[in-house]
């Protein structure tokens, strides 16, 4: 090893903590329900993947407004929905109302569950458990609640896909803390591998694809500026300059992403659906 090596300092560590309260607070802000409710098809599919069975224990880990809980729930499934902002929960259970469905909800961190080892027989995230900070730790947290036999259900969405894309675009105006890592990793096999496989008897991830349909450019951008977390700060976070930088780019992004040629949207977004097999 040279001397220059030797003494070169390490890369700061990132507050986690600090991050983690700021994403709480991106989350809280505006109604991620909104456009959580037109993600259900996502959790449908993931509770099919998994072969979901009637009576099975399952838990929904960062549920937002409760899709993947509401699609267990209608499979006659015992579920506990969990999620660290609690006017989500409470949007989730309005909709478990709506539907006469029996759930619980309750307020957990993803990176701290309240429950004893081996509690449950499948856990499911959809697009929630990729934004913790401490990704090994939330990882970790999956797996030690799941019984072992049990199944670990997850839709993340991919780097190179629309969202993720969106990620990248908004790092540019607005860099994320050094050290951070990508939510979008989370939709890497090789990530999951790393974080699961130490774990896991298999991992059986498939790239699948969900579309987003809005009215036009314009209505896509007024609902993710007003209502979806990251781009509501992002924006917040702006100058006039910034913002009007940042509103070119998003809609640069949509027009490579779209597929409509009628005016609207029809923007497909690559996730990857994992189901990861406990030993």
């Amino acid at each position: 090893m040279s001397t220059s090596a030797a003494l070169k300092p390490a890369a700061p560590q990132p507050d986690l903590a600090a991050v983690k309260q700021r994403q709480h607070g991106a989350w809280s802000s505006g109604d991620y329900a909104v456009v959580g409710t037109t993600l259900q098809i996502v959790g449908e599919q993931l509770c099919e993947a998994i072969d979901l069975r009637a009576g099975s224990k399952v838990l929904d880990v960062a549920a937002g407004n409760g899709n993947a809980t509401l699609a267990a729930a209608r499979r006659w499934c015992d579920v506990t929905s969990t999620d660290y902002v609690p006017a989500l929960l409470k949007r989730g259970r309005e909709r478990a109302m709506a539907e006469h469905l029996t759930v619980e909800f309750r307020e957990a961190d993803a990176e701290a569950l309240p429950f004893a080892d081996a509690s449950f027989d499948v856990v499911l995230s959809t697009f929630g458990v990729m934004f913790t900070p401490d990704q090994d730790k939330a990882a970790s947290e999956l797996a030690r609640v799941c019984k072992s036999g049990g199944k670990i259900g997850l839709a993340n969405w991919t780097p190179q896909g629309f969202i993720g894309q969106l990620f990248k675009t908004i790092g540019k105006h607005l860099p994320p803390p050094a050290g951070v890592k990508s939510p979008a990793m989370w939709g890497t096999t090789a990530r999951l591998e790393e974080m699961f496989g130490g774990v896991a008897a298999e991992i059986a991830a498939d790239p699948r694809m969900f579309v987003f349909r809005y009215r036009s450019p314009d209505h896509w951008l007024d609902i993710f500026k007003t209502f979806y977390g990251p781009t509501l700060k992002a924006f917040a976070a702006l100058d006039a300059s910034g913002q009007a930088a940042l509103t070119r780019d998003l809609l640069a992004l949509l027009g490579e992403f779209n597929h409509a040629d009628d005016g609207t949207i029809v923007v497909h977004s690559e996730y990857l659906e994992a189901v990861i097999t406990k030993r």
